[in-house]
């Protein structure tokens, strides 16, 4: 699966939670200190390793590649939607 992100480059980290490879920032610290992340095929032990445009991203058999510079059209993102979220209270502040 492609992934977008809005600049060059990304953290690893944090791609793990916006490619929804992991579940918390926790969680990906686990995955990544147990060896469980590889990058194009190459296992990494580091959270901050700056992923690029076209990289590869694979953890526990699922893989997702880096689209660096794409613009987003979606303008509602589920995975960070607020369920208890009432449009009527904030509709007239």
């Amino acid at each position: 699966m492609d992934v977008a992100i809005s600049g060059e480059s990304i953290k690893l980290g944090q791609f793990l939670k916006l490619a929804n490879l992991a579940e918390s920032g926790g969680h990906a610290k686990e995955l990544i200190s147990s060896g469980g992340v590889t990058v194009n095929g190459e296992v990494v032990t580091s959270r901050g390793h700056l992923l690029v445009d076209a990289d590869r991203v694979a953890v526990a058999g699922t893989t997702a590649t880096v689209v660096a510079g794409a613009e987003s059209t979606d303008y509602f993102d589920e995975r960070t939607a607020n369920d208890d979220f009432d449009p009527e209270k904030w509709r007239n502040m």
